[in-house]
């Protein structure tokens, strides 16, 4: 083991583990402060050795590691890959190919809905990882070798891991599954934010349509000033705060002092004026410009006895076939189920239709029903005795 520091090592290392069929990898990183990830520590392993580079360290060049992690004919092995994936996203464009999550793995081989790291190392390796530095400040140096044999540990347990999930998922034929689900992972559209669109995640309890353009056009002037200043979106602008300006909709900047929770400058600020036209222009655009509003309708009381019903068949699938609920659909996901046969859902297509879908519309269609037999649960045709 050793701390990469300098690009000599760094570039041997890739060099080393190009050679590889696969490499282990995870990122300690911090983004309390700031709107992007602040990548403190890589560490990466493969059968024969494994290291931390250290990503603060004076000069380091981090082009090697890019390199390898879209080398295509080494697998790249995390555990939750999301974060670290949208660190590489936004530092160097880059999306490791090709991938294995084992947390997407293990969900496909019926560990549970993401199943976190220290239970998955316990239970296919059967030993405790120590946790005690989780929520240590990765970006003081130097240090200690505590915090480095802490960063290890979670790239070294994932060679166990993912040779004992890609030996399962082979053994059961379920190539298939974990490629669609990590299809998603890999799509780098999906880790940038663009401004325009950062007004969906703010949860809006209005409908009315031109409150909701005002809203869409305050939310992006926040999210490209926290984006160009590198700094939390609600160190910009607080959500509540946001929401009742959109509901004040003032016309000029003297206005905006009234606004609790806009600091004390901000009026007299650059900001103000750009708020300001962002509000008045939401004010000006024509209705058929307004931002279209889709709200879900409560779902019918008629399939509530249906979606209870499709939880069992979903709770018993899951049992027989050893893999994830979360995987197969979720309860928003049997609700359009229960109102609509050809309802636009994951469990009506592919490999979930084959081991779900099929029996979830034929038992909502009264083709196929349960009984107890022997104490347990059984689904059977209707036209078949029990």
């Amino acid at each position: 083991m050793s701390v990469i520091t300098t690009n000599q090592d760094l570039e041997a290392l890739c060099q080393r583990l190009a050679k590889s069929d696969y490499v282990t990898v995870d990122t300690e990183f911090l983004r309390d402060k700031t709107y992007y990830s602040k990548l403190c520590l890589i560490q990466i392993a493969d059968d024969n050795e494994f290291h931390a580079i250290d990503t603060l360290a004076t000069g380091l060049d981090l082009a090697p590691f890019y390199d390898l992690m879209e080398n295509e004919d080494v697998m790249k092995v995390f555990h939750a890959a999301r974060q670290d994936i949208e660190i590489f996203v936004n530092m160097a464009n880059v999306v490791p190919k090709p991938l294995f999550d084992s947390q997407v793995a293990a969900m496909v081989c019926g560990y549970g809905d993401s199943i976190g790291y220290e239970k998955l190392v316990m239970s296919i390796c059967n030993k405790p990882l120590d946790k005690s530095t989780r929520f240590t400040d990765w970006s003081r140096r130097p240090l200690t070798e505590r915090q480095i044999d802490y960063a290890l540990g979670d790239v070294t347990h994932l060679r166990e891991i993912y040779k004992h999930l890609k030996l399962k998922i082979e053994k059961n034929g379920r190539e298939v599954w974990l490629a669609e689900e990590l299809d998603e992972l890999l799509d780098k559209e999906s880790y940038v934010i663009k401004p325009e669109n950062a007004w969906k995640r703010i949860k809006i309890r209005n409908s009315n349509r031109r409150f909701n353009a005002i809203v869409q056009n305050v939310a992006s002037w926040r999210e490209a000033e926290a984006q160009r200043r590198n700094i939390p979106r609600n160190r910009v602008m607080r959500d509540e705060v946001l929401l009742e300006l959109c509901a004040v909709r003032p016309t000029h900047k003297n206005a905006l002092s009234s606004i609790r929770g806009l600091g004390a400058n901000f009026a007299s600020s650059k900001g103000g004026d750009t708020v300001i036209a962002a509000i008045q222009e939401a004010m000006d655009l024509p209705e058929d410009q307004l931002p279209k509003i889709s709200r879900k309708p409560p779902p019918s009381q008629n399939t509530d006895p249906i979606v209870e019903l499709l939880k069992v068949l979903l709770k018993l699938v899951c049992k027989r076939e050893d893999v994830a609920p979360k995987l197969i659909a979720n309860v928003e996901d049997l609700e359009k189920i229960a109102e609509e046969d050809k309802a636009d859902v994951k469990a009506l297509h592919g490999w979930r239709f084959d081991i779900f879908g099929k029996d979830a519309i034929a038992l909502k269609n009264g083709k196929k029903a349960f009984a107890i037999k022997n104490g347990e649960i059984i689904l059977f045709s209707i036209k078949e005795q029990i």
